[in-house]
């Protein structure tokens, strides 16, 4: 049966994920868990940024117990190193921390990184994406033009994980009044999943449970809904 999937809104790595990222490694029902850690979406903004998220997350999953790599994917050529792949394939927890979320769907899409990451969650392994890595996770991804006004949106396909919905990161940090412009210009049928900072929404055959400090607002439609920690969405 395919793993568990958890959608961050931001905060990784951080003492905040603590309680939240401990039931993910609990989940894959493992005494010590491997936990490959892709710091992909952070290449854009050097390397040295990009080493520094991959210490990071060696360092907060070790302090829970696991076994951890740090899978240093900067690219769509390493994405396609075999050896890369097989690290990926060989985890229990496969984690997408944040940074461009365009970039890192370039290089995850088609690859063969992302295909031993379906592979390793079809025998139960944990798929989580923390901001960009959620983002590129559910079935659509907005796309901000680059450009003084953002608006109108564009949209492109994420790797579908999260069938029918798209994710808003970092809600709770800009005003609702943009999400509601975002929500308006969604390809029809899409859920908006609003994922508050330190806050993560963790699913499996389509239910899915709100943890954290603070909320996930679901838009369908212009229906809006607030969610908070333990309460149970069907997607």
């Amino acid at each position: 049966m395919a793993g568990p999937v958890a959608l961050v809104g931001a905060g990784e790595f951080t003492p905040a994920m603590v309680e939240i990222d401990r039931g993910l490694l609990e989940a894959t029902g493992r005494h010590r868990p491997r936990v490959a850690v892709l710091p992909t979406a952070s290449a854009p903004d050097g390397e040295e940024t990009f080493r520094r998220w991959a210490a990071q997350g060696v360092e907060h999953f070790s302090a829970l117990g696991a076994e951890v790599e740090a899978v240093l994917v900067r690219d769509r050529a390493e994405a396609d190193d075999p050896e890369h792949a097989q690290a990926v394939g060989e985890a229990d927890l496969v984690y997408f921390s944040g940074g461009k979320p365009e970039h890192l769907l370039e290089v995850l899409e088609g690859s063969l990184v992302w295909a031993a990451a379906l592979d390793a969650h079809a025998r139960g392994a944990v798929l989580a994406g923390c901001s960009a890595g959620a983002m590129v996770l559910a079935a659509r991804q907005p796309r901000l033009r680059r450009r003084v006004l953002p608006f109108p949106l564009g949209w492109q396909a994420g790797l579908g994980i999260v069938p029918g919905a798209a994710v808003l990161p970092h809600y709770d940090r800009f005003p609702e009044a943009f999400a509601a412009l975002v929500v308006l210009q969604a390809p029809r049928g899409t859920t908006i999943l609003g994922i508050d900072e330190e806050t993560a929404l963790v699913g499996r055959d389509r239910s899915w449970q709100v943890q954290g400090r603070a909320r996930v607002t679901v838009w369908r439609g212009r229906r809006r809904v607030r969610l908070r920690a333990g309460d149970v969405l069907r997607l």
